[in-house]
């Protein structure tokens, strides 16, 4: 049985990338919808575990949610799904 969710955990709201995210995807070759489909399925990546416990309880609570996914190379993609569930956005660590 697999640890993430069959169906998605919460609603992503409107989904977005920034154009660096997107150049770097689009350089690794790395489909964004699929790393979103792991995020809001639950996949937080390659966050530490007292990370993934806080996106846990984000989503008891209702709080902003954090995933971490490594790229070739030194890369890193982040996606953060706002508080309130509007919005969902793909962007490199350095655009926070």
């Amino acid at each position: 049985m697999s640890r993430y969710a069959k169906g998605p955990r919460f609603p992503m709201g409107r989904p977005a990338i920034t154009p660096a995210a997107q150049a770097v995807l689009d350089e690794a070759g790395i489909s964004g919808g699929l790393l979103l489909a792991r995020h809001i399925h639950g996949d937080w990546g390659d966050l530490p575990v007292e990370d993934q416990t806080a996106n846990e309880l984000a989503l008891l609570k209702g709080n902003r949610l954090l995933s971490s996914y490594a790229l070739p190379g030194d890369g890193k993609i982040w996606i953060i799904t706002e508080a309130d569930r509007s919005a969902t956005t793909l962007l490199l660590p350095d655009e926070y």
